[in-house]
């Protein structure tokens, strides 16, 4: 009798404790991490899965308040009430923390963390940002990111590369979901083809970066973080032309794939066909350019909500720019002059959470790329293979987080100039540790190092040193202080597009550039207690070069002569973001940096070519509700440049103007899932031929066929050659195209 009594008791008091939760957390976007579903006051706590799904289980009946949150979201909590032998099915759908001071970020310390509370500034631009002024490539996007600007450096093949703060292409880290997937030979084409469909937000990390990122990351990196498929939208559609009858197609689908996988296909083309002259030198505006690239990344669900994704990208793009007649019998020949570029690439990316207690991270990337180029009669034919691995370890220890992990990267380069006899293969392993150490919630500091061994070049140790004050809720102050590198690698296909019309010389055996680096962070939050919220971050950074890689383009006009500096270099300057949203649907980002540049040789400054002294960028917006009506007025500033001459008689302005971008776009937004907009880009109708007699030099003579030289080499001043010039194409600092408007629909199905 008495097992009986207590074999009810128990069953008794397992119907009163089998109440149940459970449902689905969903998001409006952005990738989601951490789901924390608890009720208040109580020890019932999980995490969602990684497709959402939660569970609370033996829940005592009554009433309770349910919270759910996620960094980045804003929280969400509900009243409930529980009854006996009733279960619960609540599901909810997280709304995105609209103030941008609220967001995750990554790539400061290679960990999410939202974005103030990192020891790292850490600039955060998501879609809405992009679609302001929408581009064909994210290469294009950029130039509205204050400090960061894409710099053409071809008149005729309009190839580029990214400065940030003023420093070249080269000492900017381009990486998809933290791989590092450029290097210096293909700069451009890690922000070309990328569907912008899939882009979930990009993260710009000014200053080096080396000590967890290692090579390139000496002035910053740009990270770009592709959706997770769980979150993205099923399908997706944009598509936009231009009065130059540009056309460009984003496309993305999402794929449940069985019970576990999740897949997100995102394509990109780009068509642009026309050849245009109006600045009448008989030479094509802009690039004529075909490109398709289609993108594919995978989601697995494991358990203990273990990450495993997989991406992988193939880019094709033809393009060709030079004379109008030019057609693709003559390329290569000596004819008609034409630069014609053929790129092939191919990238993977991935990362596996090891099935261990211990939180360890293998991440994988590689890529190959192939190009034939064809610069009037030059070839420059390039084959790079590149494999990245990499092994972190987080781990939490009281007031310690720390981060551990050891990477090493394979690089195989070959091309048929002069100046690579021989295929160069390198490794780079290396090991790096972080420990972000929290004294008190006011009080942060962060140090890392990291040790590589090149292959070529020995021994690197890059320091970093980082502490974050949090005077109260609205001011933060931060200051970091770090060392970077960058092995040589010199041949990029900018300066390898410039071989059509000058040499390249090196001097001697070029060394790694190393830098030094400290910056001052500022933010200041104002809420004005009516809705209206001001974000004001200002920074002030130097950063100090040795052996930095210089470009002679003055010594002799038709080459380009590259040395190690004899001296050092500086960077400097200070920068400023000012954010406004206002109740009435109005909202200012507006932007400045005040830079100042300089190669230190023999106690001589000079500043470098192509670097602006200030830049300033502006995003206006104004959303009319009743009319579903968004306008959007975009623009960026740039002060003179000094720009590369051919001779003491040429005819161009040494320094460009003070000249502006600026757009305006409409926006519907009346019809479900879809958007129309359309607008007008360079409003003021600028491009850099205005108050110059002409761009590209001697465009009748590409081939420098009628060109006299004296003893020296150096150019006669003829009647047929007035200005001693040679057929040049290195004088340019912006885009080319004229006023153009532009049309385009947007289709959006969750």
């Amino acid at each position: 009798m008495k097992y009986l009594f207590l074999t009810i008791l128990i069953i008794y008091t397992k119907s009163i404790y089998a109440q149940n939760i459970s449902g689905k957390v969903t998001a409006d976007s952005p990738v989601v991490q951490e789901i924390n579903v608890r009720l208040l006051n109580t020890n019932f706590k999980t995490q969602a899965d990684s497709i959402g799904h939660y569970q609370l289980e033996n829940i005592p009946a009554g009433t309770y308040k349910i919270a759910v949150n996620s960094t980045g979201f804003k929280s969400l909590i509900q009243k409930i009430t529980i009854s006996e032998n009733q279960d619960l099915n609540l599901d909810f759908e997280l709304k995105e923390d609209q103030n941008e001071l609220n967001e995750v970020v990554v790539s400061g310390t290679l960990k999410p963390v939202k974005r103030l509370e990192s020891a790292v500034p850490v600039e955060v631009y998501s879609p809405v940002f992009f679609k302001k002024n929408p581009t064909p490539s994210i290469y294009d996007a950029l130039q509205n990111i204050n400090g960061v600007r894409p710099q053409l450096n071809c008149g005729v093949c309009n190839t580029g590369d990214i400065h940030i703060n003023g420093l070249e292409g080269p000492y900017t880290l381009v990486m998809i979901d933290g791989m590092p997937i450029v290097s210096s030979l293909s700069t451009v084409y890690g922000l070309s083809g990328i569907p912008n469909s899939l882009v979930e937000r990009i993260e710009i990390v000014k200053g080096p970066a080396s000590s967890l990122y290692g090579s390139e990351a000496v002035g910053g990196l740009i990270n770009i973080i592709t959706k997770n498929p769980t979150n993205a939208p099923m399908f997706s559609a944009d598509y936009f032309t231009t009065s130059y009858f540009e056309s460009n197609l984003d496309l993305g689908m999402k794929f449940n794939v069985g019970q576990k996988a999740i897949s997100l296909l995102g394509i990109n083309y780009f068509n642009y066909d026309q050849v245009i002259d109006k600045d009448k030198d008989n030479f094509t505006d802009v690039t004529l350019s075909e490109r398709i690239s289609v993108f594919n990344k995978w989601s697995f669900q494991r358990n203990n909500n273990r990450l495993f994704t997989i991406a992988a990208r193939a880019m094709y793009e033809d393009r060709w720019g030079g004379d109008v007649r030019w057609e693709k019998k003559y390329r290569g020949g000596d004819e008609i002059y034409g630069e014609s570029i053929y790129t092939k690439r191919a990238e993977l990316i991935g990362s596996y959470q090891l099935p261990f207690e211990e939180k360890l991270m293998l991440s994988f990337s590689g890529n190959v790329h192939y190009q034939d180029s064809r610069y009037g009669t030059t070839s420059y034919i390039a084959n790079q293979k590149i494999g990245f691995l990499q092994l972190t370890w987080d781990k939490k220890i009281g007031r310690n987080d720390l981060l551990a992990g050891i990477a090493s990267r394979y690089t195989y380069y070959d091309d048929n100039t002069p100046a690579t006899k021989d295929a160069e293969s390198t490794w780079l392993p290396g090991i790096f540790v972080q420990d972000e150490i929290t004294f008190s919630p006011k009080s942060q500091v962060l140090l890392g190092a990291r040790y590589d061994y090149n292959s070529i070049h020995g021994s690197i140790f890059t320091p970093r040193f980082a502490y974050r004050f949090k005077a109260n809720d609205n001011t933060i102050f931060r200051l970091n202080a770090g060392t970077g590198f960058r092995v040589v690698n010199l041949f990029t296909e900018d300066h390898a597009a410039l071989t059509g019309s000058r040499d390249v010389v090196i001097e001697n055996d070029l060394k790694p550039e190393k830098s030094v680096n400290v910056n001052l962070n500022y933010i200041q939050k104002i809420n004005f207690g009516n809705g209206t919220f001001m974000g004001i971050e200002t920074t002030a950074f130097y950063t100090r070069f040795s052996n930095k890689i210089i470009s002679d383009y003055e010594t002799d006009p038709n080459k380009i002569i590259y040395d190690n500096i004899d001296g050092y270099a500086i960077s400097q300057g200070i920068s400023t973001n000012v954010d406004v949203n206002f109740t009435n649907g109005l909202k200012f980002i507006l932007g400045a940096t005040v830079l100042d540049n300089k190669n230190v040789e023999d106690g001589i400054s000079e500043r470098p070519f192509l670097t602006e002294r200030f830049t300033g960028t502006w995003t206006v917006s104004y959303k009319i509700e009743p009319w579903n009506l968004l306008l959007d007025y975009t623009g960026n500033v740039y002060s003179p440049m000094k720009l590369p001459l051919l001779s003491e008689y040429d005819p161009r302005n040494p320094n460009s103007p003070w000249y502006s971008i600026q757009n305006i776009q409409f926006t519907y937004t009346g019809w479900k899932n879809f958007e129309v907009y359309g607008g007008v880009k360079n409003l003021l109708n600028f491009t850099p031929k205005q108050n110059n007699p002409f761009l590209i030099s001697r465009t009748n003579d590409p081939f420098d066929k009628n060109v006299q030289y004296d003893a020296n080499g150096k150019v006669l001043v003829t009647p047929d050659n007035p200005y001693g010039l040679t057929f040049d194409t290195t004088y340019v600092y912006g885009q080319n195209q004229t006023i153009r408007g532009f049309l385009g629909l947007r289709y959006t199905l969750r």
